[in-house]
């Protein structure tokens, strides 16, 4: 409602029209993106390893291990980054971008990891084994049987750290000392200020923005088949 009246309760889209007539609040937008897309991807480039390792028995014999990288889960995300803070201090390392995505990888990298090996703790081994029944080699059975497999729990993984890492603020105000926004900074700001009807507009875009990004995700039978969160 506040997204489409003005500051007296007329109707109009001049919220909308604010955004899109001003670089600074779309450029602040398309770089929370990439930020989402960089933080994202890392965490695949990690935690598919690191859930492949926790769900092959070979490698994995201690249900600990698994409880350890599900332990970050239950601190809050504000300590978390409180601690990188102060992790960055110790080792003198300036706050900034790289600060930043280090932060967002290690807050969200928990919700990549779990999905993944809940999907691969429940994948059929035997798709495993009649493909090097047929001569393929470990590298040929991991891209065409484990991983189109996975993919649900990669599906799942992808949308729990992506659309949190858009809408997030005390990550970036805390890690790059205010000096770089984000969109649910600048979401943030414009609600502190009082401005309801452009904070409003702005949350809309945002959530339109996670909804379309949702259509991407698998259905509910391959969700349920695959043993993600969702």
């Amino acid at each position: 409602m506040y997204a489409f009246t003005d500051d007296n309760g007329h109707l109009t889209l001049a919220n909308f029209q604010k955004f899109f007539e001003h670089p600074e609040a779309i450029n602040t937008f398309v770089y929370s993106i990439g930020i989402a897309i960089i933080t994202t991807l890392v965490c695949i480039l990690l935690g598919y390893p690191a859930a492949w390792i926790l769900s092959n028995s070979k490698l994995n014999r201690s249900k600990a291990l698994v409880v350890l990288f599900i332990l970050p889960m239950w601190v809050n995300i504000l300590v978390r980054t409180l601690a990188t803070v102060a992790l960055f201090d110790f080792f003198s390392i300036p706050l900034g971008e790289g600060a930043l995505i280090f932060g967002m990888v290690y807050n969200f990298i928990p919700f990549m990891i779990y999905p993944i090996y809940n999907t691969l703790q429940k994948m059929d081994h035997s798709y495993i084994e009649a493909a090097q029944d047929l001569g393929a080699n470990p590298l040929q059975v991991f891209f065409k049987a484990v991983l189109p497999l996975s993919m649900p729990g990669v599906m799942s993984g992808i949308m729990m750290v992506f659309m949190p890492t858009i809408s997030t603020f005390a990550i970036a105000e805390l890690l790059t000392m205010n000096n770089i926004k984000l969109f649910g900074t600048t979401i943030q700001e414009n609600i502190n200020n009082s401005m309801w009807n452009y904070g409003a507009a702005l949350s809309l875009i945002m959530l339109l923005l996670i909804a379309a990004t949702s259509l991407f995700s698998t259905d509910d039978k391959d969700n349920n088949e695959g043993g993600g969160l969702w």
